[in-house]
């Protein structure tokens, strides 16, 4: 981690959950104060449990967020929901640029960026998303599109308190398959660098970059001790509330 950074701990439930599922909610929001006293959290979940979820971690040292925004704040846009919206339902994050979002919807860095404005429009913090390939990473390509996302995908104004990166190697997610510890090193150092060219020393110094990618408690103690990773984005394992515990307390 980064010293004078305080850790992220974050869960992103994709396509799961109905109601039933907040007594998962409800038992991660109860137990994350004391698994990490030191750390932020927040579980991203579907947009129709966001009222509901927030209202079951009010008061706990949980928060919740949405996995996408549009990047209008209201219009003729069916089945798109507006970051003010996200807000109103309770979410204080939004995940901006996931992977999934990439490769399904077809968003590229522009839009992105776009995205990460409307969540900042509306008093949100942007979760953004960069991650390479299998492909990309067995050509060598790793930092070259780490670089051309963060370029394209992060707005001039992002700050450590309005935005987080989150590296997530694509080949990584929900495959059980981790990059080895120096390449995650690796990886997050140039991402550090290259953001102080990009947004200058003092907001790079002081962002958050998350880890994600296979995330589970028993590689989590290893992830969150490298330099430069100061939290986790967890998807499967942030579905059971032991695992998301799990992985807190790696973050103390």
């Amino acid at each position: 981690m980064t010293p004078n950074i305080k850790p992220l701990i974050a869960g992103n439930w994709k396509m799961h959950g109905a109601g039933g599922s907040l007594e998962v909610l409800k038992a991660a929001a109860e137990g994350f104060g004391e698994a990490a006293p030191a750390a932020d959290g927040v579980i991203c979940v579907p947009a129709t449990l966001l009222d509901r979820a927030s209202r079951v971690v009010e008061g706990t040292a949980l928060q919740t967020g949405g996995q996408d925004c549009h990047a209008a704040e209201q219009g003729a846009h069916t089945g798109d929901v507006s970051a003010e919206m996200l807000a109103d339902a309770g979410a204080a994050y939004v995940i901006v640029g996931h992977s999934e979002r990439r490769a399904d919807h077809g968003e590229g860095d522009a839009t992105v960026a776009a995205k990460a404005k409307a969540a900042w429009r509306a008093g949100l913090t942007a979760i953004i998303c960069i991650g390479e390939t299998e492909a990309q990473r067995k050509a060598g390509e790793t930092f070259t599109v780490l670089e051309t996302q963060m370029a394209g995908s992060i707005p001039g104004g992002a700050t450590a308190s309005n935005t987080v990166i989150a590296y997530e190697p694509v080949w990584a997610i929900g495959t059980g398959l981790t990059p080895e510890i120096s390449d995650i090193e690796a990886a997050h150092a140039h991402i550090r660098q290259h953001l102080k060219t990009q947004l200058g020393a003092e907001v790079a110094d002081a962002m958050r970059l998350l880890y994600g990618g296979s995330v589970k408690p028993g590689n989590a103690e290893s992830i969150l001790s490298v330099d430069n990773v100061d939290g986790a984005l967890i998807g499967g394992a942030s579905l059971k509330a032991e695992d998301f515990l799990g992985i807190a307390r790696a973050a103390g």
